[in-house]
């Protein structure tokens, strides 16, 4: 009973939920570390305030006389906080966001020293750009890079550090970041959809993406994720025999919330509402020790900003109530994985939700605009968004029992679908009068009505209509949401500005009536974007049949997937609307096939490395145990021996058995390894790390996990998966 595992197992039962203080009501203490417009209004002069409130709503440019006004405001307000620290806080390609740290401190000789943060410092900052992935865009040598500022993502505290939100490019102007392609997307989104709304309003100036995400994660006491190295390098577990009991009996799904876990989702809130996050909705998840929080909706690059800081802050809160925080999209075999799905949709500065229907048919047909316009996009590049989610992990969660399948598709419900099909057989060309009316009556005018009364969701739909916004339910839990959201606004911008083009067209050259025109446009749209509709079973085989005549993808890994980034047309579509150019394309695709490459290659070193040093070592100490058994037998018992022993002498074969599959695969898999590493093409290496080396992964784990079945549990030196879900 002394190994480490034991020692995990009874740490984890003694430790109690910590005490939680709540002193304030948190629509008090929200956004109190943030620099918004009410600390700005304290802080800033009129000139200042006027200067980043235009940067924010309009996108003007802030010049370096008012940065100096602004950063004067900042490092007052910071200091005031107890900050004694400044940081540019961006989100480099490594998934992960990356900070560098400047005290205000400054001296000024004589012995004296001042707090000094000006607008240079507040606009530029200066980090190694050879040591974070770039693609090709950057030799080693060459380091120099910029962060710059993004005001439109306010500044913020966390403990004693001013974060400013930046963006991250090269010196030759590159983006190296996740947030200038989203940003860029957005303004083109912003204004192809102002461009359409004007058939509707002409009051709107401003169209925002809104983005809504709900984050899954697991908790597991520090100590028993610490006790498996797999947890500790990989961030999931590459062994392990599924229990018992696990989630069959549907008993932790929205049940009773353990008071641990509790404890610190209170602690996590907390600090979410004094930096601004707006999470509101806290649940268990369906797999044991699995959890859920979801914000209200925010403008997508500021809820993308809020998801990123939140995955952080949820690792270093966990830590003091002695919590592991996974998000791996799959970090158990057998039980449900974790997503993030991502909410979306589109609002006018009018204040209208353009996927959400109206009170009239001239409000309900600038609701099918939009919303036919999105399916359009979808059924056109649905290609590109299964590579927006495609990582070494996801492929493990995506066409399991809880997330949906590689194939992209688009669920809107049987009532919806009539709509469509209604609208399909409208007279081409001009509508007469009682056509027009009878259209806008009985068809979209009654289309709040039919969405109230919806079809059931579709938990197997990766792209669904829910009501007033679409859930893009395949992304991972772990994903940057600017990868998916940049392309999602890319695609719906353009498919918007090819609509205007077509109905600008049927107005100009055949004197069609606006609403004539848009009608025709909607229903060839409709006729040409059946193959993505599907209403049924996303998991069955037939589905995959039918996807397959419907002339849909199915990249089920991510090397498959992420091809379409380097293609000339996904190329062309970036760089002509001024998202990504042709580098930055294809820098990205390097970068995302290099990561999965070392994502299957720690993970295979970390199972050659458990196999050996870890699962045959016990397994031999076992058999020695075994093999002492049928030894003493013999002593006494003579001949009779193998019948007494029958059963010891048929484990004592069978771990040879297992032990020398193990020795023999982990080899193999060197060997393959060992192989693929000398490719110098990063596809032929992605891919063969992809078929030929993770296919090993599973045949390794069935030898170990027959091992811990037959094992002495007193000697099976990793956590048991028994007690990573159901240690409380």
């Amino acid at each position: 009973m002394s190994t480490l595992r034991f020692h995990a197992v009874k740490a984890s039962l003694k430790r109690r939920p910590k005490k939680i203080k709540e002193e304030k009501r948190r629509s008090e203490v929200f956004g109190q570390n943030v620099f918004n417009e009410t600390a700005m209004r304290q802080y800033l002069t009129k000139t200042a305030l006027t200067g980043i409130l235009e940067a924010v709503q309009k996108g003007t440019k802030i010049n370096r006389l008012i940065a100096d006004h602004i950063s004067t405001g900042m490092k007052e307000w910071a200091i005031s906080k107890g900050a004694t620290h400044y940081t540019h806080w961006f989100q480099p390609l490594t998934g992960a966001t990356a900070e560098k740290h400047d005290a205000f401190f400054e001296t000024i000789g004589d012995g004296l020293a001042i707090e000094k943060f000006g607008g240079d410092q507040l606009v530029q900052q200066e980090p190694d750009a050879s040591s974070f992935p770039n693609g090709g865009i950057r030799n080693t040598f060459e380091a120099r890079g910029y962060t710059a500022w993004d005001p439109t993502s306010p500044a913020f505290i966390y403990g004693t550090t001013l974060c400013i939100p930046t963006v991250f490019v090269s010196y030759t102007g590159e983006a190296l970041d996740n947030k200038t392609p989203l940003l860029r997307a957005l303004q083109v989104v912003d204004s192809a959809a102002v461009a359409v709304c004007k058939y509707f309003d002409k009051n709107v100036k401003k169209v925002n993406a809104s983005l809504g995400w709900e984050q899954e994660y697991f908790l597991i006491d520090n100590d028993l994720a610490a006790s498996r190295p797999d947890i500790v390098l990989t961030g999931r577990t590459l062994l392990g025999h599924s229990p018992a009991k696990g989630q069959q009996l549907d008993d932790h799904y929205f049940g009773t919330i353990p008071n641990r876990a509790m404890a610190y989702m209170r602690d996590l809130e907390n600090e979410c509402m004094l930096l601004g996050i707006p999470v509101k909705t806290r649940h268990n998840e369906v797999a044991p020790n699995q959890f859920e929080l979801a914000p209200i909706y925010e403008e997508a690059n500021l809820a993308v900003d809020h998801n990123s800081l939140l995955m952080d802050i949820m690792q270093k809160i966990a830590k003091r109530h002695n919590f592991t925080v996974m998000m791996h999209e799959k970090p158990f075999a057998g039980v449900n994985g974790s997503g993030k799905h991502n909410n979306w949709s589109l609002s006018t500065n009018t204040g209208v939700n353009l996927l959400s229907p109206g009170t009239t048919p001239m409000s309900n047909l600038q609701f099918l605009t939009f919303f036919i316009n999105t399916i359009k996009a979808v059924q056109i590049h649905e290609e590109l968004l299964r590579a927006a989610i495609a990582s070494a992990s996801n492929d493990h969660r995506l066409g399991a029992n809880e997330a949906p399948p590689a194939i992209i598709s688009v669920f809107i419900g049987q009532q919806l679908t009539k709509v469509l099909n209604e609208l399909e057989t409208v007279t081409k060309g001009k509508l007469s009068p009682k056509e027009k009316t009878d259209l806008k009556l009985n068809v979209v005018g009654k289309i709040p009505e039919v969405i109230l009364d919806n079809t059931d969701r579709n938990r197997t739909s990766p792209f669904a209509f829910t009501g007033n916004k679409f859930e893009f339910r395949a992304v991972g839990s772990t994903a940057n949401c600017a990868n998916p959201m940049t392309v999602l606004n890319t695609i719906v911008a353009n498919q918007l500005i090819e609509f205007k083009k077509e109905v600008d067209a049927l107005i100009d050259e055949k004197a069609m009536k606006k609403d004539d025109a848009i009608f025709n446009v909607l229903r060839e749209y409709i006729k040409t974007s059946k193959a993505i509709l599907f209403e049924g079973n996303g998991y069955s085989d037939e589905w995959e049949k039918e996807a397959k005549k419907r002339g849909l993808s199915n990249n089920k890994t991510t090397p498959e997937a992420l091809k379409i980034k380097i293609a000339p047309s996904s190329i062309e579509l970036f760089d002509k609307l001024g998202v990504m150019n042709k580098v930055e394309s294809e820098a990205r695709y390097e970068i995302e096939m290099e990561e999965y490459i070392l994502h299957i290659q720690i993970e295979s070193r970390v199972l050659g490395d458990i196999a050996r040093n870890h699962v045959v070592p016990t397994a031999v100490r076992y058999q020695n145990i075994l093999i002492e058994n049928v030894t003493g037998l013999k002593s006494i018992f003579g001949d009779k021996f193998k019948d007494l022993a029958k059963e010891q002498l048929s484990l004592i074969e069978q771990i040879s058995q297992h032990i020398e599959a193990i020795n023999s695969l982990v080899t193999k898999m060197t060997d393959v390894r060992k192989t693929l590493n000398k490719k110098t093409e990063i596809e032929v290496k992605a891919t063969g790390y992809c078929n030929k080396v993770k296919p090993l992964f599973e045949d390794i784990r069935y030898h170990c996990d027959k091992l811990e079945l037959m094992i002495d549990d007193e000697l099976w030196p990793l956590t048991k998966y028994r007690e990573l879900l159901f240690t409380k």
